[in-house]
């Protein structure tokens, strides 16, 4: 065969458009050169990188984000959202009135003739604000005055990945980045020696509660993949391939990468593809992961009074405890978002039983990552939120004569989530429900409310940190979001 022939037949896509001298190809290749320096620019690598120029837009409150997300939905009506009705009500079918034509899950159906629920557990009011809190939550109750309650949330999903989906990325179907993502991309990193955005995940002992950790709920989606959660795994090394294989030394290593960038660094001249450059910092970051990373996770040098705070989990690496003191130990080190994962929440028919557990396995080492944060001065400029995707029905899921069976289902139309630091208003309860903590009755906030008043602690117009993909300029809050001015501090 003519070998002339032979390359032709060999070409990629790419390298077709990328040696077209002119025509669609040439004018294809300038755009996406054009858009994709623009992304090289905001993350020039994995650590380290500037943000976008002009960004933060004014001085923000909070420098970095803890987000303790509540796979599965934590219950409103058993934690927070004391409503003396719901006990006065027990057993006693919802008001029509209160349903109107709301969509509920297929597990609920039609909820008519639903049983009201009163709350397992009773409420007390707690520090000087006298925050409404269950005696599911007593460390949590302990922090009433360094917390800011939000009781009216709601949000349009009445599922869970599609509302994690939502709260996490803008949107309920996957593809689009997360906040974390989003923050990277537009703040850039303070570490050149950690990911500026790090994942863990945990799950409590014995759960039936089966929620998923999918890899979108801390993607990059159309953003250069730089940019999405590294994840730290829950047993074994934290990161894999985290050691050298044997007789591969430190120095050795070094060289190999040194050359493979080279290569790298030829391809992304030839065709300015944003991965090839993802590709050239993540090595780099693995490499510096190698020495900072086992440094991160010893913790045997924090002192006993530290680590009892955490509870008694906090040695057993992926446990929700554990992964609070890492995300401490995380925001530390300069990392600009941690996300926190925990699931087991999906109490549909266990809130008499399973609840407890999972109460007991988040209550402390949350409360305990407020006060670690306060008493080493970081509280003021981290921003920690503690929440799930949506609440629970104030009616019964199950049969309320077989109590160690009650649940409660899926309820998109209000739920509670607080946050400690980064700018907010302490020791304050914003918005309420109805009395039957069935419907937001003042000051609703959306979880696009939610989104665009994180971002104005960070310093960040919502309407202003935007990309251009497929033809429409995308941002976190889709094209909604009011900042939520009453909690600012």
């Amino acid at each position: 065969m003519n070998p002339l022939f032979e390359q032709r037949l060999h070409l990629t896509r790419r390298e077709f458009f990328g040696r077209s001298a002119s025509g669609i190809g040439a004018a294809a290749l300038a755009w996406l050169m054009g858009r994709d320096a623009l992304a090289a620019q905001a993350g020039a690598s994995a650590g380290g990188a500037s943000g976008l120029p002009g960004l933060p837009h004014f001085a923000p409150k909070a420098k970095r984000v803890i987000y303790l997300f509540q796979n599965g939905a934590p219950t409103h009506v058993e934690l927070f959202d004391y409503k003396p009705k719901l006990k006065e009500m027990h057993g006693k079918p919802v008001p029509e009135e209160y349903l109107g034509s709301k969509r509920f899950s297929t597990m609920t159906g039609n909820p008519k003739g639903k049983l009201m629920l009163s709350p397992v557990e009773p409420f007390k009011q707690h520090g000087q604000s006298g925050a409404w809190v269950s005696a599911f939550l007593p460390h949590i109750a302990s922090i009433a005055d360094d917390v800011c309650f939000v009781k009216s949330m709601h949000t349009e999903a009445v599922n869970h990945a599609p509302a994690i989906s939502f709260l996490l990325s803008g949107g309920q179907l996957p593809g689009r980045p997360s906040m974390g993502a989003w923050l990277t991309y537009g703040l850039g990193s303070e570490t050149e020696n950690l990911p500026a955005f790090a994942v863990m995940t945990s799950v409590s002992k014995g759960t039936t509660c089966g929620q998923i950790f999918y890899d979108f709920y801390w993607g990059s989606g159309f953003l250069p993949s730089r940019f999405q959660g590294v994840k730290f795994r829950g047993s074994g090394e934290p990161v894999l391939y985290l050691s050298n294989p044997d007789g591969i030394s430190r120095e050795m290593r070094r060289g190999l990468l040194d050359d493979i960038t080279k290569l790298n660094e030829i391809k992304l001249k030839d065709f300015g593809d944003p991965e090839i450059a993802t590709r050239i910092a993540q090595y780099e970051m693995a490499y510096r992961m190698q020495a900072s990373v086992p440094e991160l996770s010893d913790i045997s040098k924090e002192p006993a009074e530290v680590l009892e705070a955490y509870g008694p989990q906090v040695k057993e690496q992926g446990a929700f405890a554990y992964n609070c003191l890492m995300a401490r130990r995380l925001v530390e080190r300069g990392v600009r978002f941690v996300q926190v994962m925990h699931a087991g929440w999906d109490q549909h028919n266990s809130i008499t039983t399973e609840l407890y557990t999972q109460c007991k396995d988040t209550d402390q080492p949350s409360a305990a990552l407020v006060k670690d944060l306060k008493q080493r001065g970081l509280l003021d400029d981290t921003l920690v939120i503690w929440g799930g995707e949506f609440g629970r029905t104030p009616f019964i899921q199950g049969n309320i004569d077989d109590r160690k069976r009650w649940g409660r289902d899926h309820h998109p139309y209000a739920f509670t989530v607080w946050m400690a630091g980064g700018g907010v208003k302490p020791g304050i309860t914003y918005g309420e429900t109805d009395d039957l903590a069935m419907n937001v009755a003042k000051d609703p906030v959306h979880v696009h409310d939610l989104q665009a008043t994180v971002l104005q602690l960070l310093g960040i117009d919502h309407e202003r940190l935007t990309y251009k993909f497929q033809g429409r300029y995308f941002r976190l809050t889709d094209v909604h979001g009011h900042v939520v001015k009453g909690i600012l501090g």
